[in-house]
């Protein structure tokens, strides 16, 4: 039924990057055989470098024992951009969470942009996903028109594993880092589905900003509709929105 997620509104985006990154290390520390779902947007710039702080603060032992552990499964990645490239998510990963957490590339697991086929590559992903049995905890941005993932609308729960056009709104608000260019932005990317999004144990919906109220008010009331694919997280379980006051309407 709309309006069951769980809403957890914090003031600001400091407080609300401290509360993701606490439980995200919480449950590799707690589960350790179950992957993370990582997104890899700006909201979740915060919430690395606030897990890296929270590393730090545990003893060394502990540090090193969730480094060995470590496996996280990236929603998404830009057909067409090389790992070594610092716009792609591959380059986001590397700056952001691998170099500041001391993890071992292998353990961060992201879809390969610079491939031949990215439908074959999409399938890949997939099917190392299920190998890994699934993801255990997923974080999640919102996009503005709703998207989750790369999951543009119109898209149904069963949207698995893909490769996606990207619609003209993700490209512009994801142009920042192409020098504010739309234009620059790819036009395709390999994204992870509603599926496998749907099948994690637990998620968590991280929204930040007063640009994001009007959309996070139809994800929360709305009945479940393709076109709003993070409405189909109402379906869920064990969903907790995680938001500033202004992405709640709350005022600036």
């Amino acid at each position: 039924m709309p309006g069951r997620l769980e809403v957890i509104e914090l003031p600001d985006t400091a407080a609300v990057a401290e509360r993701v990154a606490a439980r995200l290390l919480s449950a590799r520390r707690r589960h350790p055989g179950r992957p993370l779902g990582l997104a890899t947007g700006r909201t979740m710039l915060p919430v690395y470098a606030e897990m890296a702080r929270l590393l730090a603060l545990l003893p060394a032992e502990e540090q090193e024992r969730l480094r060995r552990s470590w496996l996280s499964f990236s929603l998404d990645e830009y057909v067409g951009l090389a790992p070594s490239d610092p716009r792609s998510f591959h380059g986001v990963i590397q700056a952001h969470l691998i170099g500041p957490l001391g993890l071992d590339p292998a353990g961060v697991r992201l879809p390969a942009g610079l491939t031949a086929d990215p439908v074959a590559e999409a399938q890949r992903y997939a099917a190392d996903l299920a190998a890994a049995g699934g993801i255990g905890l997923q974080v999640l941005g919102l996009g503005l028109n709703g998207h989750v993932g790369f999951n543009e609308p119109p898209c149904g729960p069963e949207a698995a594993c893909r490769c996606v056009e990207l619609s003209d709104v993700t490209r512009f608000q994801n142009a920042e880092a192409f020098g504010g260019d739309p234009r620059a932005v790819p036009t395709r990317a390999i994204t992870l589905g509603l599926a496998e999004i749907l099948a994690a144990d637990r998620i968590l919906l991280v929204v930040t900003g007063a640009a994001k109220a009007p959309v996070l008010r139809r994800v929360l009331e709305s009945p479940p509709t393709p076109d709003i694919p993070a409405s189909w997280l109402q379906r869920h379980p064990a969903v907790s929105v995680i938001a500033d006051g202004p992405a709640l309407g709350r005022g600036d």
